[in-house]
């Protein structure tokens, strides 16, 4: 019988003790905000902390809270932001795709101080003799970090040895730029045609030396830009996207094939031409002018 009385003594305060926490936990609830799941849900649900924050339920609580746009997952892009302003009942403004592009096109034609072979790892190569594998201390390593770091597959090593963006599979999460350690990869507008892919900024004569394929400095883009676009700021040449109307006159101009979209040998022909032609008109004109001048003081 003691065992019997035992056991019910236990029994009547597992039941007692089971109430009381029913009870605590009623009490004490906090109440999740049905928003969050319904926010979470139009993420893009990779996880890749472009956003800033600890993957997508990070995003969701912050979206919610007010401390992140409802634009904060870039890749969900201008869709996916409208239906979390939906269920967050607010408008959100209309923006301009964005997509990540390498500021650089050295690779194989960029000079090496020595061949690395250590660990296949962007970061890793820098703590190598002070990150000197090619003697650009600004171009791409290769090594791929910024591969690795892409959820959405859309960063590739090409066959120069440099990262190249795949611009239909960005979604500009921001994860390859955060991984560069040279910081070589920018947001810019899908619509951009017209691209500087050097980040050099080293004087001219040095940074011929290291690449074949370097900004030097030079100005003849500026020169030629109709536009007032693009303009040699720190030894390298930077276009400005809300003017530029990519006529690609600049890449035709560059003698160092330092801008995209690299011109034909045909093309920078044809440029080269009517250049020639718009000086020498310039130059009779100019003498027609000189010429009246001088008829007229007679």
């Amino acid at each position: 019988m003691e065992i019997v009385y035992a056991v019910l003594v236990l029994g009547a305060l597992a039941a007692l003790f089971g109430l009381a926490l029913a009870v605590a936990a009623k009490a004490f609830e906090v109440k999740a905000d049905p928003r969050l799941a319904q926010i979470q849900s139009c993420l893009a649900g990779a996880n890749c902390g472009g956003c800033g924050y600890p993957g997508c339920g990070g995003c969701a609580a912050a979206i919610l809270s007010g401390k992140a746009p409802v634009t904060a997952c870039a890749p969900v892009g201008a869709e996916g932001a409208a239906k979390i302003a939906a269920i967050m009942g607010i408008e959100v403004a209309s923006g301009e795709r964005m997509v990540a592009h390498v500021r650089c096109n050295g690779g194989c034609d960029a000079q090496k101080n020595f061949e690395y072979r250590g660990v296949s790892d962007c970061l890793a190569a820098t703590k190598v003799c002070g990150g000197d594998k090619n003697v650009c201390r600004y171009g791409c390593f290769g090594f791929g970090t910024c591969v690795a770091a892409c959820k959405f597959d859309a960063i590739h090593i090409n066959e120069r040895g440099v990262a190249e963006v795949d611009r239909e599979k960005c979604t500009n999460c921001g994860a390859c730029r955060a991984a560069c350690p040279r910081k070589l990869i920018d947001a810019v507008p899908y619509k951009q045609k017209v691209f500087v892919n050097c980040s050099n900024r080293e004087k001219g004569p040095g940074v011929m030396k290291v690449c074949a394929r370097s900004c030097i400095a030079c100005g003849m883009c500026e020169r030629t830009c109709k536009f007032d676009a693009i303009h040699v700021i720190d030894n390298v040449a930077v276009i400005d996207y809300d003017k530029c109307r990519n006529c690609t006159m600049c890449a035709k101009a560059c003698p160092r094939s330092a801008i995209e979209p690299i011109p034909t040998a045909e093309e920078r022909e044809r440029f080269n031409a009517a250049q020639r032609a718009a000086k020498q008109a310039a130059a009779e004109k100019a003498a027609a002018k000189a010429a009246q001048s001088d008829s007229a003081a007679e």
